[in-house]
């Protein structure tokens, strides 16, 4: 789990911040402790923004087809997200997802999923959890990084792993952006759910929006006193039955084990993984949050626990769902076989179609990021891209360095024909020269 991880797979007003004020929108709310399940693990690539690097930042502007959105109830330009700022890597195939809120979907698998999970927490806790849907995913760097506790130095802060609108201002990495900001407000039982962004790799389970919930539950001394225990015993037990009987809730009788890890942000820390179709699999992170984050948020006498999975994770196991980018489709033949209320529905295959696979080799630069590389293909093809594999590299006696990359199209609703894929792999080349300062072989 990245910051609380994520192999695959955690509505409110806006917030604006003084400081940020000047030219970029600071929206707000958007956090499930990083202990997400979809969080791919944080990149070694490194947080200095190199003049190669912003060169290869630089998006082509592709038209799309909003450029006003609503995000919790403000309206957001598209010059405010994609911008010539220097720092901002923000593509159009990035802001066209924004307000999308897959996860507010009934009839969509992640809203499924959703309802089955707020479901649980109504009947388990009854009127006691607040839930959050809406906020916005545009939140600034502190809330992002600095209130959970990220060292500056860390690489989470990388451009090559975050969308950065400018330098104080970012679209979310995990819904735990909001996590302070909640318990300033008094909140001490709450569940957020919303839509997370990462520059990630092209395959069947990575996408660079996804869905994350967090829940968090605070404690007050009287709470465990008399148990015996102390504050932060009571509550990682605690914690631990109510995941225990969220895993029943979604997976039914499974065999489950905890196994001890590390985030930034809890302390103790732990894994849940539920033995399912005979496998292993991991469901999410969760801990006791660290006194240091209570504490800068008024809450000096209190314990309390967090969690955080990814929605994504969860359903393409729950759903049989093999490809992460169907749960973008609009193609009817995959958003009829779901319905309010089914969780578990096992999706059925339609007709695949042939991929076509095209090679590229170039020599990189020392700049040369593989996020970087997968952006641009991305911002050319789009969803048309179904994986980026690197199949070979080698170093030469110069010291020069050369990577081959296996790139497979296919689209999900149609065939591709030639001249489509030998167009898209030609800009592909293209682009991938002049952005990225590599040497085509």
């Amino acid at each position: 789990m990245g910051a609380y991880r994520a192999s695959m797979a955690s509505s409110f007003s806006l917030v604006h911040s003084a400081t940020l004020l000047k030219n970029s929108i600071f929206l707000r709310r958007s956090r499930v402790l990083a202990f997400s399940l979809h969080l791919s693990p944080f990149s070694t690539s490194s947080a200095t923004l190199s003049s190669d690097v912003l060169h290869a930042h630089k998006k082509s502007r592709q038209p799309v087809a909003a450029t006003l959105l609503e995000l919790g109830g403000v309206k957001v330009a598209r010059d405010e997200i994609v911008k010539d700022d220097p720092t901002n890597n923000v593509p159009d195939s990035i802001f066209s997802k924004l307000g999308l809120q897959l996860h507010r979907r009934n009839n969509h698998p992640l809203g499924i999923l959703k309802n089955a999970i707020f479901d649980y927490f109504d009947t388990t806790y009854p009127n006691k959890f607040t839930k959050f849907d809406d906020l916005c995913p545009i939140v600034s760097v502190k809330a992002n990084f600095d209130d959970v506790l990220v060292p500056a130095d860390h690489v989470s802060r990388s451009y090559n792993d975050t969308y950065y609108i400018d330098s104080q201002t970012v679209l979310r990495c995990h819904t735990s952006a909001h996590q302070a900001e909640l318990l300033r407000e008094g909140h001490t039982h709450f569940l957020v759910m919303g839509d997370v962004y990462r520059r990630d790799s092209i395959d069947a389970t990575h996408y660079p929006v996804f869905h994350q919930m967090e829940g968090v539950r605070v404690f007050n001394p009287a709470d465990w006193e008399g148990s015996g225990k102390d504050g932060t015993q009571f509550a990682a037990e605690d914690l631990k039955k109510c995941l225990e009987g969220l895993a029943q809730h979604l997976f039914g009788g499974v065999e489950m084990r905890w196994i001890d890890t590390y985030f930034p942000f809890t302390n103790p820390s732990f894994e849940l993984e539920i033995y399912f179709q005979e496998q292993w699999l991991e469901v999410l992170g969760c801990g006791v949050m660290e006194q240091d984050i209570l504490r800068r948020n008024g809450r000096t006498d209190n314990v309390a626990w967090a969690f955080g999975l990814g929605l994504e994770r969860l359903a393409m196991v729950l759903f049989d769902i093999p490809d992460i980018r169907l749960f973008w489709t609009t193609d009817e033949r995959f958003t009829s076989q779901f319905s309010k209320g089914q969780l578990g529905v096992k999706f059925k295959p339609f007709s695949k179609f042939p991929p076509c696979y095209k090679d590229m080799s170039f020599w990189i630069s020392d700049s040369f990021t593989e996020n970087n590389l997968c952006e641009v293909v991305r911002g050319i093809a789009g969803d048309l891209v179904e994986e980026v594999k690197l199949i070979d590299n080698f170093t030469n006696k110069k010291g020069m360095t050369s990577h081959c990359y296996r790139i497979a199209y296919r689209s999900m609703e149609r065939s591709l024909t030639d001249e489509e894929i030998n167009d898209l792999q030609w800009k592909v080349r293209e682009q991938v020269e002049t952005k990225l300062k590599v040497v085509l072989r």
